[in-house]
Order: C-alpha cells, then sequence, then structure tokens
C-alpha cells in the first residue's frame, strides 16, 4: 500500500555516482531516499531504524494497556501523549488503539500496513547483526522475542502494532 501511495522511505547503500539512478528509480514508490553509505549501508540503516520502530511500537502499546487499566480513556491519553514527551511515529501516524489515527491498521482491524512476520524478521536480522559486531542491544532482543511469541501465536499476517491486544489479553478480538 505505501509503495504505491509513493510514501516509503529507502535506505540506499551505494557509490554516490550511483544514488541519483537509484533515487530516480524509487521515486514512484518513494517519499524520500536518503543516501546512507557505501554498499551494505542501507540495510543497516533498514534494520537499526526498524529495531527502533518495533521498540517504540511496543512502549506505545504497553502505555495504552496501562492507561486502560488505569482507567485512563484511551482518546484522552492519545491527546495528551501526543503533544507532549510521549509524542513519537509509532503514536501519532500508526496509532495501536483504533480512533485516533483515521489511517492506521488498528481501524482496519490490524489488517494491511507492516506485517508483524516482517518486524519479527527485522527484528531477528538486527539481534544477528549486533551479535556480530558485538553492539548491545538488550532492548532489541526483548522486542524480538514479543514479536517472534505474537507471530507464533498465529499473527504473524497482523500488523505489527496488533500486539497492542497481546498485551491487553485480548487476543480474541482479534
Amino acid at each position: 500500500m505505501a509503495a504505491d501511495a509513493g510514501t516509503l522511505a529507502f535506505m540506499v547503500g551505494c557509490a554516490p555516482k550511483t544514488f541519483a539512478a537509484v533515487e530516480e528509480a524509487l521515486a514512484p514508490m518513494a517519499r524520500v531516499a536518503i543516501h546512507a553509505g557505501p554498499a551494505g549501508a542501507g540495510q543497516a540503516a533498514k534494520i537499526c531504524n526498524n529495531m527502533l520502530l518495533g521498540i517504540s511500537m511496543l512502549g506505545v502499546c504497553e502505555a495504552f494497556a496501562l492507561a486502560e487499566k488505569l482507567e485512563l480513556d484511551p482518546l484522552r491519553f492519545f491527546e495528551i501523549a501526543s503533544k507532549s514527551s510521549g509524542q513519537c511515529w509509532s503514536l501519532t501516524s500508526y496509532c495501536p488503539w483504533p480512533g485516533p489515527v483515521e489511517s492506521a491498521p488498528s481501524n482496519r482491524g490490524y489488517e494491511g500496513g507492516f506485517l508483524t512476520a516482517l518486524m519479527s524478521k527485522d527484528l531477528k536480522l538486527a539481534q544477528e547483526a549486533a551479535a556480530r559486531c558485538g553492539a548491545a542491544t538488550p532492548m532489541g532482543a526483548q522486542a524480538q522475542a514479543l514479536y517472534a511469541l505474537f507471530e507464533a501465536q498465529g499473527y504473524g499476517q497482523k500488523d505489527f502494532s496488533a500486539v497492542l491486544q497481546l498485551m491487553r489479553g485480548r487476543l480474541a478480538d482479534l
């Protein structure tokens, strides 16, 4: 869907002299194409970015689940968090709670969007890369474990924001 809409962000690893041609080829699908560095840098940027996204979404989901348990209206929580220090892309562009962000997969039964199976794959790649270079990524490891669990429970084809329902104890709602 994002490719058709031309809203993808591409991280490109290539020789500087090649980037303009790559950027032109990606233009129909891209909101932005960024030269990340030499060959391989695009993949490195993608797995780092997606690790950050996976971790961020889990934090947003945990916050919504806690807000609900504390009897804070989820829409009121969204209003507060989106205008204060909790504001982030996972909240304001891709809210896992149905309602506040019309275009979010949460408003389509978590269909479409970025599949849990793909997030799980990307987080596994990030953990493998971290192990190869000796980087400490404990939050990335926890995120990978949670998404792998969610996928193993049969939700790999749901959008990755559906992990909110795992945290709410509401998997039957999926």
